[in-house]
């Protein structure tokens, strides 16, 4: 019966257990952002904190897009149990440096499922997995211009809230 079932399923299994620990990566990137908007919220960096909520929601839409996707595909998609979310940093700019340094982990492991797509020859995946790659160099964007405010800027005297005010505002062109 599993071979039928295998068989109505345009995911190799590989690739099907592949996509469901990315579907676990992005809820837990929702639920770091989530906790960083926490933090900064309490600090008092308000814009900052906006600025991570909505990171955490699109997070989750990229989870539920490929949560959806293997749906779409006849596989059997697995909704994850998050646990082990930092809540408490040492640093306004620690929470930027940790935020960048997730957007590279999750281009990474988007960069796995490609390869493993490629081995197989699973075109139809990678044709999906090129709306992330065009997200993910969005998001490694502005992560790395958030974290470079804090050279440009400088955390000294007003310097910190001049950072807060200006997350907000980073802006992508993909066509620069």
């Amino acid at each position: 019966m599993k071979d039928i079932i295998r068989i109505k399923c345009l995911l190799s299994s590989d690739v099907e257990t592949l996509i469901n620990q990315q579907i676990k990566k992005e809820a837990h990137s929702s639920a770091i952002y989530l906790s960083m908007a926490s933090w900064c919220n309490r600090h008092g960096y308000d814009f900052s904190s906006d600025y991570f909520f909505k990171q955490a929601e699109e997070e989750r839409a990229h989870q539920l897009k490929f949560y959806k996707y293997i749906l779409d595909m006849g596989g059997t998609a697995i909704s994850p149990e998050v646990t082990n979310i930092k809540i408490e940093y040492n640093s306004f700019r620690e929470v930027f440096e940790e935020a960048l340094d997730q957007e590279i982990n999750i281009t990474q492991s988007i960069k796995s499922i490609a390869a493993r797509c490629t081995k197989e020859q699973d075109y139809i995946t990678l044709e999906f997995l090129n709306w992330f790659f065009r997200e993910q160099r969005e998001e490694e964007y502005k992560a790395r211009r958030a974290l470079e405010l804090f050279d440009v800027i400088g955390e000294e005297g007003t310097g910190k809230w001049q950072i807060d005010k200006h997350v907000g505002q980073i802006a992508y062109n993909s066509e620069a």
